[in-house]
């Protein structure tokens, strides 16, 4: 079951879900609209290798904004740190950012019970765009989860997402090679 507005404004109130910043304008019927924060990264190499670390460049967007070029990847963030802790988290791209031809994630739109952080995007785009930090990037959709949990993402010790931060975080598949 997906969760209205009116149940993620009360998980919001008992701490089961937390926004930070929150903004009640950003909060849809069954949504809440997050936004693309200021930092970029771009991966260093010209092919990856998922058996290893792969460096990647920071950049932040500058105030006249940006342009998307196709074929580059781009790490993104959200400006929203988020938790949750009886929900599963969705992040899809919102309809206005798709009709510009930009993707968010090519795989990783689901959360786990127990994310906490700032959201990374796996940016790109179909032409040359321009984009803006600040600006609507996506929406988080919450769906309840049936059973108990034995497993949050936060308490995993093999979890390889939980150091908070507002950059955009690499792959850090080659930790599933240890």
């Amino acid at each position: 079951m997906i969760l209205s507005d009116v149940m993620i404004q009360q998980a919001i109130s008992t701490g089961e879900i937390i926004i930070e910043p929150f903004d009640p304008a950003c909060l849809g019927t069954n949504s809440y609209d997050v936004h693309l924060s200021k930092y970029l990264a771009n991966y260093t190499a010209e092919v990856l290798d998922a058996k290893l670390p792969n460096e990647i460049t920071q950049f932040e967007i500058p105030e006249e904004g940006i342009i998307l070029k196709p074929g580059v990847l781009y790490l993104g963030s959200t400006l929203e740190y988020t938790e949750t802790h009886n929900t599963v988290p969705f992040l899809e791209g919102k309809s206005s950012v798709g009709r510009l031809g930009i993707d968010i994630h090519a795989t990783a739109g689901k959360g786990d019970v127990g994310f906490c952080n700032h959201w990374t995007l796996e940016i790109s785009c179909t032409q040359p765009v321009r984009i803006y930090a600040g600006m609507p990037i996506g929406q988080l959709i919450y769906f309840q989860v049936a059973g108990e949990i034995s497993r949050y993402y936060n308490k995993k010790l093999d979890a390889k997402y939980n150091e908070r931060t507002i950059k955009p975080m690499e792959s850090r598949m080659w930790k599933n090679f240890q």
